[in-house]
């Protein structure tokens, strides 16, 4: 009987370590308690979801049929039903078509170009970009330059090292990825240039730094950095701004644009800065957490440290994917700065990534670059991803009703998604039932919108009560008013009466 007792003791010791070891496992897979797709709540109290994306199909060289395996692909850049992929450790760019979300053909390799002074071929090309024209816009990192090619891949121009007395002259000159407006301008990265994206005109010309992020510093550190001396100042780290991580630039033209944060950073902080033609920042930040991937930056399955958005993209719907380079997950946000889906990990299966570095988007689906499985991953959406897409393009159609009702869905499947009691409340906003909307936003603490509904509701309770509203000031004004007169009146007749008594004694 003791020999039981301890073999059973000893099995449950055995058991306690292996789900001590386990688990640190799990989370370097799932990233938090567990499940692949998750949100947070108002409280910031992590929430398994719904899964919002699944995996359709995972390109590899041999299921795009190249003869020369991909290497250290970096960048992707999407026109219509065509990717671009930037096959940089072959110094070339393949043009994908997309037949479906299962199959991609090559359409054609380019590896080389005609004309030109420089060398006719690529060197580390780290992005690529498509103009309206079809121009084709390379970030040739290697050879130092950005080139501008026609669609016959001939040599048009080059945007090489700015001009600018701020920058070091022996700086080499590395541009790492690019976005390209309507009229042909170029917005440039480059590594160890902070000061903002680089701007060139049309013609090559260099027309200053746009959208410089905003410096961050410990008040401790410039205090000391003041009292110091020269020769401890020159030891001490510059206050300087961060480098950008990716640009994207969507339909309307704006610009957004994804930084690293590091431990220092503020959890108010957030990613990624929407930037209009002056560069200043307009994006809406209306979501109960920034803009800034995982709220938790603790350390699990050897990741810590906050997220590091590495690529974002933005559909037509204005929904927003970034994409995390340290914990290989997805963060979708709605044009509110609302976390509309998170989902990933680190991992070698399918949906998980070793080294993601890039994301782009055809309609709703979404491909994901891995540079170091030298992958591409393609995801469709889930009926319930669907269904919040729908819910969100019907009340930007003006089709609130509709709206509601999908929403209303949506929280049939998961009763822990926030966006759905918010979707459904500013449905009935749109809709005119203030009432009902003010419970659905109390629901979830969403004060602004509770605000809104209030206001009208109690615009319109007022008019349908202003009759008896009217009625209660005029009783409690002349009540008092009458009181007050009746007393007066009684007073005179009591001292005329006494007068008179007096009078006839």
């Amino acid at each position: 009987m003791r020999k039981k007792n301890m073999f059973l003791k000893t099995g449950m010791a055995i058991l306690a370590l292996a789900t001590a070891f386990l688990q640190p496992l799990q989370v370097s897979a799932s990233g938090s308690d567990g499940g692949y797709t998750y949100n947070y709540d108002y409280w910031g109290d992590y929430k398994d979801s719904a899964d919002f994306y699944t995996v359709c199909k995972v390109f590899t060289s041999s299921d795009l049929g190249l003869d020369v395996k991909l290497k250290n692909p970096q960048g992707l850049f999407v026109e219509g039903n065509h990717i671009y992929l930037c096959d940089s450790g072959n110094n070339r760019i393949i043009e994908l078509e997309r037949v479906s979300p299962e199959k991609l053909e090559v359409v054609k390799i380019i590896d080389s170009f005609k004309g030109g002074s420089g060398p006719n071929t690529f060197n580390n090309p780290t992005d690529v970009a498509i103009s309206e024209d079809g121009n084709i816009f390379v970030a040739d990192q290697g050879n130092a330059r950005v080139l501008k090619l026609d669609k016959d891949l001939n040599y048009l121009l080059e945007f090489v090292k700015p001009t600018d007395n701020t920058l070091d002259p022996k700086l080499v000159f590395q541009p790492t990825k690019l976005a390209v407006d309507t009229a042909e301008r170029v917005y440039c990265i480059a590594t160890g240039i902070n000061k903002g994206l680089i701007k060139y005109e049309n013609d090559t010309a260099f027309s200053g730094f746009v959208g410089a992020t905003p410096v961050t510093f410990n008040w401790t550190d410039y205090i000391w950095k003041k009292l110091a001396s020269q020769e401890q100042r020159a030891k001490m780290e510059s206050f300087v701004p961060t480098e950008y991580e990716n640009i994207y630039m969507d339909y309307e033209g704006f610009i957004y644009a994804t930084r690293a944060l590091t431990d220092d950073s503020k959890k108010t902080e957030n990613a990624v800065r929407k930037l209009n033609l002056m560069g200043n920042d307009i994006l809406v930040k209306n979501g109960d957490w920034p803009v800034q991937g995982d709220l938790y930056w603790g350390s699990g399955g050897g990741y810590e440290g906050p997220s590091i958005l590495t690529d974002v993209t933005v559909m037509d719907n204005d929904i927003y994917a970034c994409l995390d380079r340290n914990r290989g997950r997805v963060f979708g946000y709605d044009d509110q700065g609302r976390l509309v889906f998170a989902y990933g990990g680190n991992g070698n299966m399918d949906g998980y990534f070793r080294r993601p570095s890039a994301i782009e988007h055809i309609g709703h689906e979404l491909y994901v670059l891995d540079s170091l499985d030298c992958s591409i991953t393609a995801f469709v959406p889930t009926e319930f991803g669907n269904l919040v897409y729908t819910a969100i393009e019907d009340f930007d159609k003006g089709k609130y009703e509709s709206s509601g009702a999908a929403w209303q869905e949506v929280m049939n499947q998961n009763g822990n998604y926030d966006l759905a009691y918010i979707g459904i409340g500013r449905a009935l906003l749109r809709q005119e039932k203030y009432k009902e909307a003010m419970e659905y936003f109390e629901l979830k603490y969403d004060a602004e919108n509770y605000s809104k509904a209030y206001k009208q509701y109690r615009k319109i309770w007022v008019e349908d009560h202003i009759g008896w509203i009217v009625a209660v000031i005029l009783v409690l004004f002349l009540v008092p008013l009458g009181i007050g007169k009746v007393k007066a009146l009684r007073y005179e007749i009591d001292t005329a009466d006494i007068f008179v008594a007096g009078r006839n004694g």
